[in-house]
């Protein structure tokens, strides 16, 4: 039977969801039981690329909870004017709030408000869930200590190197390839899914592989050619704060 093929994109994504190269976080059986949870809000913070989203999105699927998924942004202007009548609108369903940290602290206290009344009811309709930058929980909880006990926060660290290498294996499984420079990937990953899918991505665009090899291939790239390009991808978005993070603001800089 032949393989079936996959285009590159839909292997080592750069964004969204991946589907072939999904692997579990550390954190997705505690994940499961808060989302299984009534009444139990839930915030899961950590730095960007750690797979977050993506972790929250599968565990949805697999935890089947009823009605609607609303997934909001703090960056939008439009969810925000959403995300401030939530404790207006209820039942809402589960209600994803990205970027919270992005909230101003009368919204973020009105959200602690609701959390902590979805707790007390065991409320079975409604689901808050808060994506942010580490110490999310913190800045919620400091609206209401009796918070603390109500509300599931979940750190995303950096992930094993094992599991980083089921991704890599995963997307040369489906791809039919084999990277000749997976160690070294593992390794820069430094426990960052997003990384990995970047470099294991630049490796095959640098390969000539676009989608499912028929025969197997084997990649032969440099490792430091393969980092550059992502180097390059990435200075785009971060050169210019890199820059104002390591110039500083004091005199003698």
């Amino acid at each position: 039977m032949p393989r079936p093929i996959y285009q590159l994109q839909e292997v080592f994504v750069l964004s969204g969801t991946p589907e072939h190269t999904f692997v579990q976080p550390v954190e997705h059986t505690r994940l499961l039981v808060a989302l299984r949870t009534p009444g139990r809000s839930i915030v899961v913070e950590g730095p960007s690329g750690i797979g977050k989203t993506t972790a929250i999105n599968k565990a949805i699927k697999e935890a089947g909870l009823p009605g609607p998924v609303l997934p909001l942004s703090a960056r939008k202007k439009e969810d925000v004017e959403l995300i401030t009548v939530l404790p207006y609108q209820l039942p809402v369903g589960t209600v994803i709030v990205d970027d919270f940290h992005r909230l101003n602290d009368d919204t973020k206290k009105d959200l602690a408000d609701l959390m902590k009344t979805l707790a007390d009811e065991g409320s079975t309709e409604s689901k808050i869930i808060v994506i942010g930058i580490p110490n999310a929980g913190q800045s919620l909880i400091s609206f209401g200590r009796d918070l603390a006990n109500r509300l599931e926060i979940i750190p995303f660290e950096s992930n094993p190197e094992n599991k980083i290498a089921e991704l890599i294996s995963k997307g040369e499984a489906a791809l039919g390839i084999n990277i000749n420079i997976r160690e070294e990937i593992i390794n820069a990953s430094q426990g960052s899914f997003y990384v990995a899918q970047m470099l294991a991505y630049h490796t095959c665009i640098r390969s000539g592989i676009t989608n499912t090899c028929e025969p197997s291939k084997t990649t032969e790239e440099s490792y430091e050619s393969v980092k550059t390009d992502v180097m390059e991808t990435l200075k785009r978005s971060f050169h210019e704060t890199v820059i104002a993070f390591c110039r500083g603001t004091s005199v003698k800089r």
